[in-house]
């Protein structure tokens, strides 16, 4: 009878409070060209932080990029959707998290190029890498939203 009650008890948690509700995983989409290695590495990195990331190889990424309408001074060496914002590039998983916790009125961020030692590049980190701001207005200085 006892274990009866402890079957029942832990059926009753498990409605009450199902395992899917304690992790949920933030769902990204991660488009890059079919020949980058730092794209891939970047890609496991946003999972070992915790995003579910579905990797899409494509030739044209200027498509995706003129879609989003990125700045070109702007753009990063792929182009990450989350939630209903856009990250260009090699941007740290801190400054991810805080827009959407935050969810500021920003299209999303960038870091330009492909910067040594930024998340999934290899390389030492030769200063600190900025992270601009992807205004809805296009702009000629873009805002910097954090620097690591």
């Amino acid at each position: 009878m006892k274990h009866v009650k402890t079957i029942a008890f832990t059926a009753l948690l498990m409605l009450l409070f199902p395992l899917s509700g304690l992790a949920a995983v933030t769902q990204a989409t991660l488009y890059k060209s079919p020949n980058c290695g730092c794209c891939a590495a970047y890609a496991d990195y946003l999972e070992k932080n915790g995003f579910d990331v579905e990797v899409i190889d494509t030739n044209d990424l200027a498509e995706i990029k003129a879609e989003y309408n990125i700045p070109e001074k702007l753009y990063g060496c792929h182009s990450t959707l989350i939630d209903n914002y856009v990250f260009e590039g090699h941007i740290n998983v801190e400054s991810i998290k805080q827009v959407l916790a935050e969810k500021p009125s920003i299209k999303g961020l960038s870091v330009p190029g492909m910067p040594l030692g930024a998340p999934g590049m290899g390389g030492e980190k030769q200063g600190p890498i900025e992270v601009y701001t992807l205004s809805f207005q296009p702009t000629n200085s873009p805002e910097v939203y954090a620097t690591y």
